[in-house]
């Protein structure tokens, strides 16, 4: 009787996510969060970091009866990445294809302009310790018998310390 609880089973927080992104995504963008999850997949690391898709362009059709026609891919990407995505569009076109289950795409646009790539947060500055600070944290880990545990958790002490304001 999984998930009768009355709190539920925990879910991840991505798939929470997904859920609430993915219809927005497919409104405004005309694209599904697994596409965009799954880009480094498609591209290839060397292309994924430069590049990201933006959106798919659907033809419009004036009736029902029209016939379907593949869509237009956007990918935005920088510089010198837009020459090496060039080459490689007919490999790309097959791979989103193949990720689809069909022939959705048939084109692609290139797009330039800067791509923010996942550089991680910044350390933050450390201020330095006090002479107080620097006896009290000595004196905490030097209990500890092993050298390089000892230098690891000084380490880390000195910087959260060093994080808090005086």
């Amino acid at each position: 009787m999984a998930g009768r609880t009355p709190y539920g089973n925990p879910v991840p927080v991505s798939d929470l996510a997904t859920k609430i992104l993915d219809p927005v995504l497919r409104k405004r963008a005309g694209i599904s969060i697994g596409l965009v999850q799954s880009w480094d997949e498609i591209a290839g690391p060397r292309l994924a970091s430069h590049s990201r898709p933006e959106k798919i362009q659907w033809p419009r059709r004036m009736h029902e009866d029209d016939p379907f026609e593949p869509a237009v891919l956007v990918i935005a990407c920088e510089g010198m990445a837009a020459l090496h995505l060039q080459h490689e569009t007919g490999e790309i076109i097959n791979r989103v294809n193949a990720f689809l289950g069909f022939t959705a795409i048939n084109r692609i646009r290139i797009l330039q302009k800067p791509v923010i790539a996942d550089k991680g947060r910044r350390k933050p500055a450390l201020r330095p310790l006090t002479a107080a600070e620097k006896v009290k944290l000595s004196g905490t880990v030097g209990l500890v018998d092993d050298d390089g545990l000892r230098a690891a958790l000084e380490k880390l002490g000195a910087t959260i310390i060093g994080e808090r304001k005086p």
